[in-house]
């Protein structure tokens, strides 16, 4: 299921969690979700009733609408959590308890992108998985501005740098760039 603007498809969500490996029983987070929860109750329906799907944002009102949803459709397995990620620590999942970390359009957001990848690397297990995906660093009619936009080679070097190993680069649709790092 794509996510779309303007009925275009953006993010290809079952292609996502195909290259992820998400799997049942798994524990989930969607670092930086966003009120419209797209990967988030998507990837509670993949991980079933054993696993646990976190929704991770700063904006309370964003966590209201997921757990309003999330009552509405009966999904037990979604916990929010109120976080700003750019604060080492300040995310309130216990450290190396993730299976996969995902950061969907969230670096671009910030320009503590350092701080919120560390923060999200010290949420996952040993060989956990995180999943980025941003803006390609193409013109589009719609999105970040260009200087807004992260550089997959930036990305790629940080991360190197705070121990994660580049398993995949995928097309994660026609505007994104996606890469799956492992925790070493």
């Amino acid at each position: 299921m794509p996510r779309s603007i303007g009925g275009s498809a953006l993010i290809n969500v079952n292609l996502l969690f195909s290259q992820a490996q998400v799997e049942e029983t798994m524990k989930v987070a969607d670092l930086g979700c966003g009120s419209s929860g797209n990967f988030v109750f998507s990837g509670a329906k993949l991980i079933g009733k054993k696993g646990i799907m976190y929704a991770v944002d700063i904006l309370r009102v964003a966590l209201e609408m997921i757990n309003r949803r999330a009552r509405f459709e009966n999904l037990t397995n979604i916990k929010t959590v109120w976080s700003n990620l750019e604060i080492f620590g300040a995310t309130k999942i216990e450290a190396g308890s993730i299976d996969i970390g995902l950061l969907i359009n969230t670096l671009y957001q910030s320009h503590k992108r350092v701080e919120i990848l560390r923060e999200s690397i010290r949420l996952l297990k040993k060989n956990g998985k995180l999943v980025i995906v941003e803006w390609k660093n193409t013109a589009a009619p719609f999105g970040p501005p260009p200087e807004e936009k992260v550089r997959k080679e930036l990305v790629d070097n940080a991360a190197k740098k705070l121990g994660l190993r580049l398993e995949e680069e995928f097309e994660a649709g026609p505007y994104h760039y996606g890469l799956i790092y492992v925790k070493l």
